[in-house]
C-alpha cells in the first residue's frame, strides 16, 4: 500500500495543529460538568498556545524514539517517565511511586491506582500513529506498551489503544464511521470504552442531537466530576442526576465525547472542536485528540487559519523536563513534522506493505474495514494483564503475578510462569531461581520444561510458590535464569514482590 509523501506530512503537520488548537480552545473549561458555549478562543493568546500535557508527553515519547530507536517497550519507556515527565499528580503520580518501588508495566499501572480508567493515556497516542501511518496494529502496540506504565489493565490503556488505531488507520482511510470501527476491533467488546464509543454511534444513527447524546454518555458511562465537587458541576447537571460517579473512571465517557465531535463536526473543523469542549468534562483533552484526528484525516491545509493565526505555530511545554532532554524538544509545529516523519522512515523501512511515494496518482484508495481490523480484538496486545510480559530473541517469557504483587509473613504468594518459543525447535529449558536470603520457593528452586517449537502455538506454564517467615524490605527482587540445552543463550527474568504486611486483608465475599 502506498502514500504520498506530500499528502503525509500535511497530515502529520494537521495533526500537530489540531492538537494545538483543541488543546489550547479546551483549557479555560477543563474538567467542568456542564454544556458549555464556546464558538473560539476565549483567552488573550498573543499568537502562542496554552501549554498542554496532551502534547508535551509526546516531545518526550519522541525523545525515546530519536535517542533510543524504534524497538520501544514498556520498561524502556518508564525510565523515559521517571526521567523527563515532572507531574505528580493521579495516574502519572501512582505510575511513578510504583515504577520507584520497583514493580514493571503493567503492575505499575495498575497496583494501587484509582485513576487507571482515567484520560492520561490516550491523549499521547498522536505520536504512535504519526511514525506508524496506516498501519494500526502497528501504532496500537505502541499505544499499549505506552498506556500501560500508569494506566495498567484500566480503560485508560483500551483508550489510548483506541486513538491510536483510529488515527493510523486515518492516514489512508477518509471514512470516519470506517475508522471507529477499526479502532473498536482492537478493543475487548466488553471493555467500558468500546461499550461507550457504541453508544455513541447507536444514538448517532438514530437521529438524536448532540445535546441529547452527551446526556446519554454521562447517564450510562460516566465517572465522577472534579473530585465530586458540586462547585464543579452546573445545577442543570446536579437536577439531571451527574453529581456522583466513580472517582477516576473517566476514559469511556471522554472518548465516547471525542467521537461524538467527530460525528457531529463532520468537515467543519471549528464545529468539532466546539462540539468536544461543549460537551464539558475534560475538554482540553477531548477537544485536542478530536482536532488532531480530525488533522489527520483532512491534512493542515484544510485548518481554517483563523484557528492558527491565534495560536501561531510554537509549542510551549508545561510538564517535561527540558533541561535533562538532549536534543531539545521542538520548538515549532514544523520541526516536530519534520522529526516524526524521519521516525516514520525508519520504521516504514521494516514494513514495506506501507511506502510513501512521490507521485499522487499511485496512492492506493483503501475503504474496507477489513483492511485494517483486527481479527481477534487485539488479543496479542492484552495477553498479560496481571504481569510483565519479557520478549527475548528466541524466547517470550510472561509472568502473572494474579491478585497483585504482595506478599506477608508466612504467607505462599504464587506466581505463574508462561514459556513460548518464537523459533521452529524444541528448546529443554532450565530454571534457576535465585533468591532474597529467608526465602523459600516451592515445588523447587531449579526445574526443567521443553517447550515446543513455534509453529504448535503451545505454550508451557509453571507455577511458583514464594514464601518468607520474615519479610524485612519493602521491595524484594527475585531473578529467574532460564537457559536452553540446544541454545547459546541465557535469559534473566527480574521479578519483584511487595511487602503486604500492613495492607488490609478483605474479606471474601
Amino acid at each position: 500500500m502506498q502514500l504520498n509523501k506530500t499528502d503525509y506530512l500535511d497530515q502529520v503537520m494537521g495533526c500537530w495543529l489540531g492538537k494545538n488548537a483543541g488543546g489550547t480552545l479546551g483549557m479555560p473549561t477543563e474538567w467542568f460538568r456542564q454544556v458549555n458555549h464556546v464558538t473560539f478562543y476565549t483567552q488573550d493568546l498573543k499568537g502562542e498556545p496554552v501549554p498542554n500535557d496532551d502534547l508535551d508527553l509526546q516531545l518526550v515519547w519522541l525523545h525515546a524514539l530519536e535517542t533510543h530507536g524504534i524497538d520501544l517497550n514498556s520498561r524502556t519507556l518508564a525510565d523515559y517517565w521517571l526521567l523527563y515527565v515532572t507531574p505528580h499528580y493521579s495516574e502519572y503520580g501512582t505510575g511513578k511511586s510504583n515504577l520507584r518501588f520497583g514493580l514493571p508495566p503493567p503492575l505499575s499501572g495498575s497496583v494501587d491506582n484509582a485513576y487507571k480508567n482515567s484520560c492520561g493515556a490516550f491523549i499521547r497516542s498522536e505520536i504512535w500513529a504519526c511514525i506508524a501511518p496506516g498501519l494500526p496494529a502497528v501504532a496500537a502496540r505502541y499505544a499499549y506498551e505506552d498506556a500501560i506504565v500508569d494506566h495498567g489493565n484500566g480503560e485508560g490503556t483500551y483508550a489510548e489503544v483506541f486513538t491510536a488505531a483510529l488515527q493510523s488507520a486515518a492516514f489512508v482511510v477518509g471514512d470516519l464511521r470506517q475508522l471507529v470501527w477499526i479502532a473498536l476491533s482492537y478493543l475487548p467488546p466488553e471493555c467500558g470504552v468500546a461499550r461507550a464509543v457504541r453508544t455513541v454511534v447507536a444514538l448517532v444513527d438514530a437521529g438524536k442531537d448532540w445535546l441529547e447524546i452527551r446526556d446519554e454518555i454521562l447517564r450510562s458511562h460516566r465517572g465522577s466530576a472534579f473530585f465530586n465537587l458540586t462547585s464543579k458541576i452546573s445545577p442543570d447537571d446536579i437536577a439531571k442526576g451527574f453529581f456522583d460517579g466513580v472517582q477516576g473512571y473517566d476514559a469511556p465517557s471522554n472518548i465516547a465525547i471525542t467521537v461524538l465531535a467527530l460525528l457531529h463536526g463532520g468537515d467543519d473543523f471549528g464545529r468539532v472542536l466546539c462540539t468536544a469542549v461543549n460537551c464539558g468534562e475534560d475538554t482540553d483533552c477531548t477537544a485536542a485528540t478530536a482536532g488532531a484526528t480530525w488533522g489527520i484525516i483532512h491534512g493542515a491545509k484544510a485548518i481554517p487559519e483563523r484557528w492558527i493565526a491565534p495560536i501561531g505555530r510554537e509549542i510551549r511545554t508545561l510538564c517535561v523536563n527540558n533541561a535533562e532532554l538532549y536534543p531539545p524538544p521542538p520548538k515549532t509545529i514544523e520541526e516536530l513534522t519534520e522529526r516524526t516523519a524521519r521516525v516514520a522512515a525508519q520504521l516504514l523501512a521494516r514494513h514495506p506493505g506501507m511506502r510513501l511515494v512521490d507521485t499522487v496518482d499511485t496512492v492506493d484508495t483503501v475503504d474496507k474495514v477489513d483492511t485494517f481490523a483486527s481479527p481477534d480484538h487485539g488479543a496479542a496486545l492484552y495477553d498479560s494483564p496481571n504481569g510483565p510480559k519479557f520478549e527475548f530473541e528466541l524466547f517470550t517469557v510472561r509472568l502473572d503475578y494474579g491478585d497483585g504483587p504482595f506478599v506477608r509473613n508466612g504467607e505462599a504468594k504464587t506466581l505463574a510462569v508462561t514459556l513460548r518459543s518464537k523459533v521452529h525447535i524444541p528448546a529443554a529449558m532450565s530454571l534457576h531461581w535465585y533468591l532474597p536470603e529467608g526465602w523459600t520457593v516451592a515445588p523447587t528452586a531449579d526445574a526443567g520444561v521443553i517447550v515446543q517449537q513455534a509453529w504448535y502455538n503451545e505454550a508451557v506454564t509453571l507455577r511458583f510458590a514464594f514464601a518468607c517467615d520474615q519479610i524485612r524490605q519493602v521491595t524484594n527482587r527475585l531473578v529467574l535464569e532460564l537457559t536452553a540445552a540446544n541454545r547459546a543463550c541465557m535469559l534473566h527474568v527480574p521479578v519483584t514482590f511487595l511487602d503486604g504486611n500492613v495492607r488490609p486483608v478483605v474479606a471474601a465475599g
